[in-house]
């Protein structure tokens, strides 16, 4: 199978499709015009950019280039994970990233080194940055949800909490339907992927490597790869972001510190 290269004029051709967003605002009088106009650009130019140093980073191939590649990575995905939530309190930011960070970098070290462990070196942009990437930013999701259904259902409850405490429940047990319900939710969106990858739709990666010519049978192989790391850094990233900020919110002694959490002022 061969692969069709595309022109600029190609790209240009499917970006105008954008119109097609910008007359339904206009026409419904949603007033996102300058929003889709702003996210268009960033979207060209945020991809042109990485392109660029997507090509260097391929062309040296050096373990130290791409470890800065993926720490920068992971610091973008931990900062945006909580900038998502509309409550913060301290510490969540450090909750983020350990969770982030932990998590993915976990999951593709166990992707490079056992599941391919026949590529020549582990640090290979080809696979390394791609992997990362995907791990990132379906771990980021889950993050965000567990992370937002954990502080809003925590102010919600807080006298559900307190009557738990103050009856002689620790903390563990006055938080533990929380807890449960963070995580739950966290993870379901990947399940729900899961149940219907193939059938309604085609991920990401599989679609690229049809597109560039990889026989289906490889590109199916690739992709369960993709959904099983995913699936198992999601869990991982949500359980560790939710149990930390569990433990930053309540104290030894049993105390909620409802007061640390704030909610995030909207910006006008």
């Amino acid at each position: 199978m061969s692969y069709h290269a595309l022109s600029y004029w190609d790209v240009a051709a499917a970006a105008a499709l954008i119109l097609i967003n910008g007359i339904v605002s206009v026409v419904l009088r949603l007033r996102m015009e300058r929003s889709l106009m702003l996210a268009s650009i960033r979207t060209i130019v945020q991809l042109l950019l990485v392109g660029q140093v997507l090509e260097w980073v391929f062309t040296v191939e050096r373990w130290y280039v791409v470890i800065v590649m993926l720490v920068v990575m992971t610091l973008v995905a931990g900062y945006t994970a909580g900038a998502r939530n509309d409550r913060h309190f301290a510490g969540m930011w450090t909750s983020t990233l350990l969770s982030m960070g932990l998590s993915s970098w976990m999951i593709t070290a166990y992707a490079l080194l056992v599941v391919l462990h026949g590529i020549e070196h582990w640090y290979q942009p080809q696979y390394a940055i791609p992997l990362m990437g995907m791990v990132l930013g379906n771990t980021l999701n889950g993050i965000s949800v567990g992370l937002s259904t954990l502080t809003n259902e925590l102010s919600q409850r807080r006298g559900e909490i307190d009557t738990a405490l103050s009856l002689g429940a620790t903390r563990y047990e006055a938080a533990l339907p929380i807890l449960r319900q963070s995580i739950r939710l966290g993870m379901t969106p990947i399940v729900n992927s899961m149940m219907v990858v193939g059938l309604v739709s085609l991920p990401g990666m599989m679609t690229g490597q049809l597109l560039s010519g990889t026989s289906p049978i490889e590109s199916v192989k690739y992709q369960i790869m993709i959904i099983f790391l995913v699936a198992s850094a999601t869990a991982l990233g949500t359980v560790g972001v939710v149990s930390l900020s569990y433990l930053q919110l309540f104290t030894r002694d049993h105390q909620f510190l409802f007061r640390a959490i704030e909610k995030r002022k909207q910006s006008r």
